[in-house]
């Protein structure tokens, strides 16, 4: 039985896997493939054996082939008993002592929207099993699903074996690679099905990069992307220059993205310390930029446009921490060049909304909180004052509850229709954030609007802010008492959201 090494290989992505066959044959493998990998080998001028020839199973039976005792015993072989291999001493299987099989790309059908019965039809199973059972039975038998190990593998074999520690890095590829598949398909069909929260939760996810440190010096981190999200996403953006991020510049950076998102004109969004510490629109990306003033030192900035040169002569010496748009042109690029510690980021498709396969996570300790991502703004809003709000007052009433809703709880957000002047976030109640709000705003409250996270607007709410000048109010929930007949008396107007927006 131990006469014969075979290498069993079925390869959906082909990358490499003619050279690699080359040097397999040197090494003594006899080479079996199914249909399609068979065809590219010989037209590499490689001798291989067909698992049809093999087996007697057509391509359309590839999956029954996979467990075909000349396969699959084969695969497992070197784990049998003393009794079990004799009971197939006598028959033509042999140890496969190489398993190279990658997967049908069953993302490209999610993401392609192919129906369900199409889209089922093209689950791998069999390469599944073959991988799993060639993984399981580590010591005998070597699982190869990733091109990129090629040539580990053949360094070890050029030095006379792949000795045990390789062995389990390889064992833990195939079953990384197999999970990562099955999940998928698991979260495929959940959303087929349309179940949002289902009693087991299976997610993958891809490593994107490394980064500098995590939340503090001592410890390591790394950002990881869901592989269907692909517009859009702070995992997916290209850093084009600056140090290395940190995982509070990754948190920065994705705070000022979410509120950035919210605006489908010309917008800027400043964060520190993941809080939103002021928003502006403009007619341009440089009007935008521009009202942000002196907010945007020591800041993440989002802006959801190309920066050119007038937006970098705007940014230049401001004192930024990094910056994250859809682009930036060639001569902005020559601007900021001085700027050695400004982190750059691009983002193309950087107003895409949130997709279907997201959802919003927080890990705890032992568990994982998870709840869909909030894309409302009012839900059933109505005026409760005796004015109505003016149209600008409207515009301005809109823009800042906005910010309030990517702000952290307790918000209160003052501004008008185009940017904030004061935002006071992360309080433990609506008093200290009022407070905060309107000190940052000073004088410049006048004639601006006030926008609150909260539940409950009470009648010194109110007073406070006719006394800094606010001429409306919006805010989620009931009137405080008294709260009403103070807001008539001032003639001040206010709406209230169906949708409370709090944020931790």
């Amino acid at each position: 039985m131990e006469e014969k090494k075979r290498a069993y290989i079925s390869v959906y992505d082909k990358r490499g896997i003619v050279e690699f066959c080359r040097y397999l044959l040197e090494y003594g493998y006899e080479l079996i493939a199914t249909e399609g990998t068979a065809q590219v080998l010989k037209e590499g001028g490689i001798p291989v054996l067909s698992a049809h020839d093999l087996t007697g199973y057509p391509e359309p039976l590839g999956g029954v082939r996979a467990v075909h005792p000349a396969i699959y015993t084969g695969i497992i072989a070197g784990g049998l008993t003393p009794a079990q291999r004799a009971e197939i001493d006598e028959t033509e299987i042999y140890p496969i002592r190489l398993v190279v099989v990658n997967l049908y790309p069953f993302k490209a059908d999610m993401e392609a929207g192919r129906s369900f019965e199409e889209a089922a039809s093209h689950i791998d199973a069999g390469g599944v099993a073959l991988l799993d059972a060639a993984a399981k039975h580590f010591l005998q038998t070597v699982a190869v699903c990733d091109p990129d190990d090629y040539d580990r593998v053949l360094c070890a074999l050029a030095a006379g074996c792949i000795d045990e520690a390789e062995r389990k890095y390889l064992m833990y590829k195939a079953f990384s690679y197999t999970a990562s598949y099955n999940a998928l398909v698991a979260q495929y069909l959940s959303h087929e099905l349309d179940i949002p929260f289902p009693q087991t939760l299976t997610f993958t996810f891809e490593k994107a990069q490394d980064v500098r440190y995590g939340e503090n010096p001592h410890q390591r981190a790394a950002i990881y992307r869901e592989p269907l999200l692909k517009e859009g996403s702070l995992a997916r953006a290209k850093q084009l220059a600056g140090p290395a991020l940190t995982y509070n510049c990754v948190e920065d950076l994705n705070t000022a993205l979410e509120l950035v998102k919210e605006f489908d004109t010309p917008a800027a969004v400043a964060s520190k310390h993941c809080a939103v510490v002021a928003a502006a629109v403009g007619e341009s990306l440089f009007d935008a930029l521009a009202l942000l003033g002196d907010d945007v030192s020591h800041a993440i900035v989002a802006l959801n446009g190309i920066v050119d040169t007038r937006v970098a002569r705007c940014l230049a010496g401001k004192g930024a921490e990094a910056v994250l748009a859809v682009g930036f042109t060639p001569e902005a690029m020559a601007e900021l060049a001085p700027e050695s510690g400004l982190i750059l980021m691009e983002s193309p498709n950087i107003r895409s909304k949130v997709q279907f396969s997201t959802y919003d996570m927080t890990k705890i300790y032992g568990g994982l909180l998870v709840q869909t991502y909030d894309t409302s703004l009012y839900g059933d809003a109505e005026v409760v004052s005796a004015r109505m709000p003016t149209e600008a007052e409207e515009r301005a009433l809109a823009f800042n509850y906005r910010v309030a809703k990517h702000a952290r709880s307790s918000a209160v957000v003052i501004g008008d229709e185009a940017h904030t002047v004061g935002v006071g976030t992360g309080q433990a109640n609506r008093v200290r954030a009022l407070t905060f709000a309107l000190a940052l705003a000073g004088d410049r409250a006048e004639g601006m609007v006030a926008a609150s996270d909260g539940e409950l607007v009470t009648a010194d709410f109110i007073e406070r802010c006719h006394a800094a000048g606010v001429t409306a109010i919006v805010a989620n929930g009931v009137l405080g008492d008294g709260a009403k007949a103070i807001l008539d008396e001032y003639g001040m107007a206010m709406r209230v959201s169906g949708d409370r927006h709090f944020k931790n």
